[in-house]
């Protein structure tokens, strides 16, 4: 796993993405940091970084990324069991709230080079 704060090339995530899923690459994103975890297999030892970082529950989210879609707009898919929580307004596996998911993408798109 690898916390991104800086800018990332597209190259580097079609990498990581084959070491673990192939063609899909799990990323956990906070909003408030604007930085995000990707790598791994799980969502949830991503958000585990994140909050030993010093991240609050409330901004982080569960995104995946298909590298080799991008910069079509499905390449960035907003599901993730992480992302089931009602008491933050949340009730799905995706994110419900419009603002935080086009925050998201910001961040992303900062982020990552192509």
């Amino acid at each position: 796993m690898k916390i991104v704060g800086e800018k990332i090339s597209l190259e580097e995530l079609k990498q990581l993405a084959e070491e673990t899923f192939g063609d899909l690459l799990k990323a956990t994103v906070d909003v408030a940091k604007e930085i995000m975890v990707i790598g791994g297999e799980l969502h949830s030892d991503q958000e585990a970084v994140l909050l030993s970082t010093g991240s609050s529950q409330k901004d982080i989210w569960g995104i995946n990324l298909y590298p080799d879609k991008y910069p079509q707009d499905n390449w960035l898919e907003f599901d993730s069991i992480i992302n089931l929580r009602p008491s933050f307004g949340n009730k799905t596996r995706g994110i419900d709230n419009p603002e935080i998911r086009k925050k998201i993408i910001e961040i992303v798109n900062k982020l990552i080079v192509g």
